[in-house]
């Protein structure tokens, strides 16, 4: 509460936690990455991965997850832990329509922006 605030119920606290942890974990991930601190194969990896969430493949982006875990532990052990429950949150969101590169064409005209109020309160 304090500060004014209306406490928030169980379920919204413990999802507000989960996504300040995964928040954390990516901005050492993110921090890592530009300090050039990870291996060529660890990049590429995770730019795979990306691919595969922004493609709605979760099980694919699970496998390369656990191949990092399994190959570079030492260099991944601080966030991939974030990566993991991040692909577990996002397989858990309602079905949107996947992320698609297009040559900006089908651009949403009026009325037809993304659907609000699904990222679950922490920008996923």
């Amino acid at each position: 509460a304090g500060r004014g605030q209306i406490p928030l119920p169980a379920h919204l606290c413990f999802q507000k936690q989960v996504c300040d942890d995964i928040g954390r974990r990516l901005t050492v991930l993110e921090d890592a990455w530009v300090q050039g601190k990870l291996s060529a194969p660890v990049r590429k990896r995770m730019s795979l991965l990306v691919q595969e969430l922004q493609q709605q493949h979760w099980d694919a982006a699970d496998e390369i997850h656990r191949s990092l875990m399994v190959d570079h532990v030492n260099e991944v052990s601080q966030w991939l832990v974030g990566v993991k429950r991040l692909i577990a949150e996002t397989r858990s969101l309602p079905a949107l329509e996947p992320a698609v590169v297009t040559d900006g064409s089908a651009e949403a005209g009026p009325g037809q922006e993304e659907p609000q109020g699904q990222e679950r309160g922490c920008g996923l």
